[in-house]
């Protein structure tokens, strides 16, 4: 279990194993943040807490019976908030992947639209560019944003191939956004592949900068870089934690954000 903690942001982090689990939460006037992503269709162990973020991939090759599997797992789980965000993987979703001849046919785009829309009843909140106020336990308002995007690599869903592209929707970012997620990460930030390449977005890096009341960014995409690291970032009165959930390859380490209202 690692555990990283700082009087003055008000941070803990934790790395919740098989072998350890992490530790009890911190108790009133903390939110507990489960991240994971990258899942895939298979299904892991994770750790309670008072929000659960999960940065996209949620299914293996983007069929609707895929995403079932892993929307059924998500709403059996009893974190009070859990909120979702598609990635390059999830084709069901994607409304652009129904007009390419390789894609899932419109109509079963549409269901799954609207499946994932339909789960904010069992308090399981789907975001596509778009932001969410929630309330935690603690009784604090939230104000987060989720963006399933990522930079074109091979063929697949919410990709983009330009620099305007990107910032067209890095710019819809709401500057008084305080947890975002994305399934990119920014450039050089947990973005290593196991070619050595830094693989992130240049453009969703540059709009972090500019993101002040930002404390918490989790991400996935990048399965060989999971991990966390907290930056101290000028102009900013505490700092921010980055999180590459990526399961995959993480022996099914799942890490946990504790931060203080």
């Amino acid at each position: 279990m690692f555990t990283n903690s700082n009087d003055n942001t008000r941070v803990l982090i934790h790395l919740d194993t098989q072998e350890k689990a992490a530790p009890p939460h911190p108790g009133p006037g903390w939110t507990r943040f489960v991240c994971i992503s990258d899942t895939h269709s298979s299904i892991f162990r994770v750790p309670p807490g008072d929000v659960l973020i999960h940065a996209g991939d949620l299914s293996s090759f983007g069929s609707l019976s895929q995403l079932t599997r892993t929307t059924d797992w998500l709403k059996s789980l009893e974190h009070p908030v859990k909120i979702i965000i598609a990635g390059n993987h999830d084709h069901c979703l994607d409304e652009k992947m129904s007009l390419e001849y390789y894609g899932p046919q419109p109509g079963l785009v549409q269901h799954a639209r609207a499946m994932v829309r339909g789960l904010a009843s069992r308090g399981l909140y789907y975001l596509e560019h778009e932001p969410l106020h929630f309330t935690s336990p603690s009784g604090k308002v939230w104000k987060i944003y989720g963006s399933p995007a990522a930079p074109m690599y091979v063929e697949g869903s919410f990709q983009y191939t330009s620099p305007t592209e990107a910032q067209a929707i890095y710019e819809k970012i709401p500057d008084n956004t305080e947890i975002l997620m994305t399934h990119t990460p920014p450039y050089r930030t947990l973005d290593r592949t196991k070619r050595g390449k830094d693989a992130g977005c240049h453009i969703l890096s540059s709009r972090l900068k500019q993101l002040k009341q930002c404390r918490l960014h989790i991400f996935g995409h990048i399965h060989e870089s999971a991990g966390s690291q907290v930056g101290d970032y000028k102009g900013r009165d505490t700092h921010r934690v980055s999180v590459n959930a990526a399961l995959p390859n993480s022996c099914g380490r799942v890490i946990v954000v504790d931060l203080h209202d």
